[in-house]
């Protein structure tokens, strides 16, 4: 019995040798008829990692580029003071626009504001509100930044164009979780004030008071509207 369990024991063991030996086959041919093509994932694999950490280095020296270049015209803006011409408000803002033409996100954006702000008080309104609307209307930009476009545009607009064009635009930013609302509701009682809704307006200044929120500014200009628009 000792010698059959041995005899069983030895076939079993020549049966793993030769099963180790085929996998041992199977896997060298594998490896001569695909090893190319395993070659060639890992070599893709590595290429995407270091194509990834290079774009990461592009973007973080076109991003420093970008910035260097966005403070020194900024600060070509400043160094004119009270004395800039309306000429130079122009340049500036043509500056301020090709910049951002070819600038990263975020700093074309600030770019498209700073060249709007220059425009309007150039005295060149249709200029600042289509660039105001080109940010509104990107979708790319920061949420927040398309929100402040939008409210500048709207209180420049007040008067110039339609109420129903400009009250279109602006209601979305009255909402209580905007962090625009209150400026979006002072620009929304001016424009009830004009079309003579006086009533509505008042209402809207109430609320404005009343809201801890909104900044300590727009809820004293509101007051005071308020009290005027009541005659006291």
């Amino acid at each position: 019995m000792l010698r059959s369990n041995r005899e069983s024991s030895d076939v079993v063991d020549i049966f793993d040798e030769v099963a180790d030996d085929l996998r041992a086959e199977r896997a060298a041919r594998l490896a001569r008829r695909y090893g190319g093509v395993f070659i060639a994932v890992a070599i893709l694999v590595l290429l995407g990692v270091a194509a990834e950490q290079i774009w990461d280095w592009y973007q973080q020296r076109q991003n420093n580029a970008a910035a260097s270049t966005y403070l020194a015209l900024s600060q070509q803006i400043q160094a004119q003071g009270a004395g800039i011409t309306n000429a130079q408000r122009v340049s500036f803002a043509q500056a301020e626009q090709k910049f951002a033409a070819t600038a990263p996100e975020g700093y074309r954006s600030l770019a498209e504001l700073q060249a709007a702000a220059l425009y309007a008080t150039a005295g060149q309104p249709a200029q600042a509100e289509a660039q105001w609307t080109q940010l509104a209307d990107d979708t790319h930009a920061d949420p927040l930044l398309r929100d402040l476009a939008t409210l500048l545009w709207a209180q420049h607009a007040l008067g110039t164009l339609p109420d129903a064009a400009i009250a279109a635009r602006l209601t979305p930013l009255t909402a209580p979780k905007n962090p625009y609302h209150g400026l979006a509701q002072e620009t929304q009682a001016l424009m009830l004030i004009g079309e003579g809704k006086t009533a509505q307006a008042k209402g809207v200044l109430s609320e404005l008071v009343s809201d801890p929120s909104v900044p300590q500014g727009v809820s004293n200009r509101a007051q005071a509207l308020l009290a005027k628009l009541n005659g006291t």
